[in-house]
């Protein structure tokens, strides 16, 4: 039976659930018992067995308490499904309140863990007693150089709000509560509000996303001044932790956090820059394809082509379970599992979140995934996409202890493309030649923003952070400049740097979760390599599995290594890049076959 409302009954009956309060009694009881246990010992820094003894205690408390237990993922959970419960609003304030206090308390463990001297480090890692959490040891110490006092560390978490979160607020803030007259597609002038005003961007409607652009524009505008101020500070922060924290380069922290490489990044980065020209020509066939000498910079993600199919959402199950099937029965019965167990909340109500997530917590906590689902192909690929992270959590379950159940930033979103290019795959086989161009451009504009757009962004960052620290104060026209250079190095002639579009970065809250942007990139990329693998060789899926089913055990480096990849190596990312290519080459050869472009002269 197909169900289409979240089955919470794992976690608790209901909001007023009197096992909610007991939960968090235990959350509080099992958490102080470790620290109590623990706080004022140090053998554990010094001595295998000990180091054993206290690993599988944090293992267990951290597989099924947390400092927030079920508590806080189920009222997590149901804020998504009503945004506008002052009650719930309440509910999920005060535990977190609540975890964070806990946090706090418990965070010594890994202090004074990753503190250990770098000669007993090493003593730890080779102990046979200690192989079970090695991994996770190596992530710990690989912190540790950048690590403060505990008290230093409790500062740090103390300013971080203050120092970053609310700057940020106060930006997105702002944006957030304006609006103005914009034409609309159903014809006239209305009031619309910033984020709408962002969606007409994309209209068909060439007087509509024009028109749009103008408002969007003025409202940027109004805030670049307060941005200037907003990033200046958060920059300014940043350079000062960088500092105290003895980061040599601005990024490093994140490579550290996401347990990969700089030279990893840095190739990446650099492979993606080199083959710019894919994104150049992309654009260049959608002009062509629209009847447009050059885009502007908001034009670049307008839709091409119309797709008149409707999937309900029966219709998605059956054909993202037929494609799930084909490629591995566990990937199926996974998906089964999630569609009459109730992980699934799908379509859109009032009050309910917007976009769609695959949520997961503790170990020992279900997987849920939100939709809101209108029967358009996108629903269908976005189901796809989000099940593809919940096959991956569940595959980790299975293989994984609770210190290692996660996915490093720079895999996280590998396993939710890889299913649903798969998916796509299936559609573009049986659909007729106008609807597959349409799909090819769409595919293509995605990975072009999820690739090219986002590298460029990460160089951008790059050039942000250099020249801040050069200069002490960027103006948002220095800042605007650097924008436009890097946006313009990926689009190249086919996309016009309209006016305004210097502005862009106020709004772009990526930028402000430093040097994130890169793991869209790399997780699409690897993707792709592994999907090329499957096409040549169906049984390379055991070895997606084995990749899907590492979870923290290791490096993702040493991962892929272990399956005869080195994604320390440019020629890695070109074989993900050629894919792009070639799905751009089969799209212009389509758009030449059905008369909407002139071929080429050779």
């Amino acid at each position: 039976m197909t169900r289409t409302v979240w089955d919470l009954s794992a976690l608790f009956a209901g909001d007023d659930d009197p096992a909610i309060d007991q939960g968090r009694r235990e959350v509080e009881e099992h958490t102080r018992a470790f620290i109590t246990r623990w706080k004022d010992r140090r053998d554990y820094t010094q001595d295998a067995s000990a180091l054993k003894e206290a690993l599988d205690d944090y293992e267990a408390w951290a597989s099924r308490w947390g400092t927030d237990g079920d508590e806080g993922y189920y009222f997590w959970l149901r804020t998504q499904q009503d945004q506008n419960d002052p009650a719930l609003k309440a509910k999920i304030n005060r535990v977190e309140e609540f975890s964070r206090n806990l946090h706090n308390d418990i965070q010594f463990f890994a202090l004074r863990l990753s503190k250990t001297p770098r000669p007993r480090q090493k003593a730890f890692l080779a102990d046979p007693r200690l192989k079970k959490y090695r991994h996770y040891l190596e992530r710990t110490f690989a912190r540790s150089r950048f690590l403060l006092t505990e008290p230093e560390e409790r500062l740090m978490n103390l300013k971080a709000a203050t120092s970053h979160a609310n700057w940020v607020r106060m930006t997105s803030g702002f944006l957030a509560r304006e609006e103005a007259r914009v034409p609309l597609e159903e014809g006239g002038r209305g009031t619309r509000s910033f984020s709408e005003i962002l969606s007409l961007l994309n209209s068909t409607s060439k007087p509509v996303r024009d028109g749009a652009a103008l408002a969007f524009n003025a409202l940027l505008n109004r805030h670049v001044d307060v941005a200037e101020a907003e990033i200046n500070s958060i920059l300014a922060n940043k350079k000062v932790d960088d500092e105290l924290r003895r980061a040599p380069r601005p990024d490093l922290l994140r490579h550290v956090s996401d347990d990969i490489d700089s030279e990893i990044v840095d190739c990446l980065v650099g492979s993606v820059a080199d083959r710019f020209g894919i994104a150049r020509q992309f654009y260049a066939l959608k002009a062509e394809l629209m009847g447009l000498r050059r885009l502007r910079y908001h034009e670049r993600n307008v839709e091409y082509g119309s797709i008149t199919a409707r999937y309900s959402f029966g219709d998605s199950v059956r054909l993202t379970g037929r494609v799930l099937k084909s490629l591995d029965s566990d990937f199926y019965a996974i998906f089964r599992g999630f569609v009459e167990g109730g992980h699934f909340d799908v379509y859109p109500r009032k009050g309910k979140a917007s976009g769609a997530f695959c949520a997961h917590n503790l170990k020992s906590q279900p997987t849920y995934i939100l939709l809101n689902h209108t029967g358009r192909l996108h629903d269908v690929l976005t189901l796809a996409h989000e099940l593809g992270h919940a096959v991956n959590n569940e595959l980790i379950r299975g293989r994984q202890h609770g210190l290692d159940f996660g996915t490093p930033l720079s895999t996280a979103e590998v396993a939710s493309t890889f299913f649903e290019d798969f998916v796509l795959q299936e559609v573009l086989r049986k659909a007729d030649d106008e609807t597959r161009l349409s799909l090819m451009i769409r595919k293509l504009n995605d990975d072009v923003t999820t690739i090219f757009r986002q590298v460029a962004c990460y160089r951008f960052e790059q050039e942000l952070h250099h020249e801040f620290r050069q200069k002490g104060y960027l103006s948002k026209e220095e800042i605007g400049r650097i924008f436009r250079t890097h946006m313009a190095a990926y689009m190249g002639d086919a996309v016009e740097q309209s006016p305004g579009s210097e502005n862009w970065w106020v709004y772009w809250g990526h930028i402000r979760s430093f040097f994130y942007v890169y793991s869209y990139a790399s997780g699409l990329l690897i993707s792709k390599s592994l999907q090329s693998s499957v096409k040549r060789d169906r049984s390379f899926i055991a070895k997606v599995k084995e990749f899907l089913s590492a979870g923290l055990s290791d490096s993702p480096r040493n991962i892929f290594l272990r399956l005869g990849v080195d994604i320390g190596e440019p020629g890695f990312w070109n074989r993900g890049l050629d894919e792009v290519q070639a799905l751009l080459d089969d799209a212009r050869a389509l758009a030449v076959k059905l008369g909407k472009i002139k071929r080429r002269n050779s």
